[in-house]
């Protein structure tokens, strides 16, 4: 092996997410890779940092009515409504038939009270095959006339504090983009006892039939995730990077490896890709493959050299104190 090829296989793209360590900075987003398993005969499982599976809530749910999905420029609207067979069903059958894979394994939790995170976190977390819990704020408090958990970040404490409390492994929190004011939530979330952050979630959106003069999806409203997405995406990690010092999962909208780059030197630690894989499954190696030749050619070591560089030298940039831009 030459000089060249030995520096370019010493480069470090692993990374931790409080104590969840990950081989590589790429996540599969919740929803979006199923349990992995329908990937991995088109892809390599072991250069594939961690999947996050569907959420799953303490009961059965349906999910909302058809269509569910909305083609939409550089992007795509969703309404799925967390259809899932509750967590009794899902640790017995699903979780229970899941192979073993070098990937690490990551819970999504979804609830409609604070009390209901925390009963399913604890259930979620208790098993072995899970490496760590990513809980999915973005859901109506019924207790509070249906306010979205991650737009209040008195209800985001709420709930963290309480599962917090359930769970010793790694704690993500996804936050919405559907609100004034994200850096608020993130720091609520931390001071409660998250070990990470993943931003964002999907952004509100409609799309309308000019045909038939209704609304093209069944629930009205959707999810827009892809590209369309990306630089609302790129603003909140550079906005929430200047407010915590926990690590930060980028997501939204990520096709490629210039797409990753703005999101870890926006502040991300790690990154996740959702709607992508619906194109094509092998954009996660390619994405690796592209940032061990970007840190390469620039004479760097590891990802964490270029976390947070397009936030440094800022006033307010907790991250990078003590760091030189």
């Amino acid at each position: 092996m030459s000089g060249s090829q030995a520096a370019y296989a010493a480069v470090d793209l692993s990374v931790k997410l409080g104590t969840l360590e990950l081989a590589y900075p790429t996540l599969m987003g919740s929803g979006c890779y199923g349990s992995g398993e329908e990937f991995a005969p088109f892809v390599d499982p072991a250069k594939i940092g961690g999947v996050v599976l569907k959420s799953v809530t303490q009961r059965p749910r349906l999910g909302n009515r058809a269509p569910r999905l909305v083609a939409t420029p550089s992007g795509m609207l969703n309404a799925i409504g967390l259809q899932n067979p509750g967590i009794d069903w899902y640790l017995e059958h699903d979780l229970a038939e899941r192979v073993p894979r070098p990937w690490k394994t990551i819970g999504s939790v979804a609830g409609f009270s604070v009390d209901e995170y925390a009963y399913v976190t604890q259930r979620l977390a208790a098993r072995p095959e899970i490496d760590a819990i990513e809980l999915n704020v973005s859901c109506p408090n019924v207790a509070a006339e249906g306010e979205t958990f991650a737009c209040d970040p008195k209800l985001t404490g709420r709930v963290v504090r309480l599962v917090r409390d359930t769970t010793e492994k790694t704690l993500i929190v996804k936050l919405s983009p559907n609100v004034t004011d994200i850096a608020a939530v993130a720091r609520e979330a931390e001071d409660a006892g998250a070990d990470a952050l993943a931003v964002i979630n999907t952004v509100r959106g409609m799309a309308i039939d000019v045909g038939t003069w209704r609304p093209r999806l069944g629930n009205v409203t959707g999810g827009l995730s892809g590209p369309a997405i990306r630089p609302i995406a790129v603003l909140a990690v550079y906005e929430v990077a200047r407010a915590v010092k926990i690590p930060i999962v980028g997501q939204g909208g990520i096709e490629t490896v210039t797409d990753a780059l703005e999101f870890f030197l926006a502040g991300a630690t790690a990154i996740s890709i959702g709607t992508a894989n619906f194109i094509d499954p092998r954009i996660p190696e390619r994405i690796v493959e592209g940032l061990r030749a970007y840190l390469d050619q620039r004479g760097l070591l590891s990802i964490g050299q270029i976390v947070g560089q397009a936030n440094c030298g800022f006033a307010g940039a907790r991250r990078c104190e003590g760091r030189e831009g």
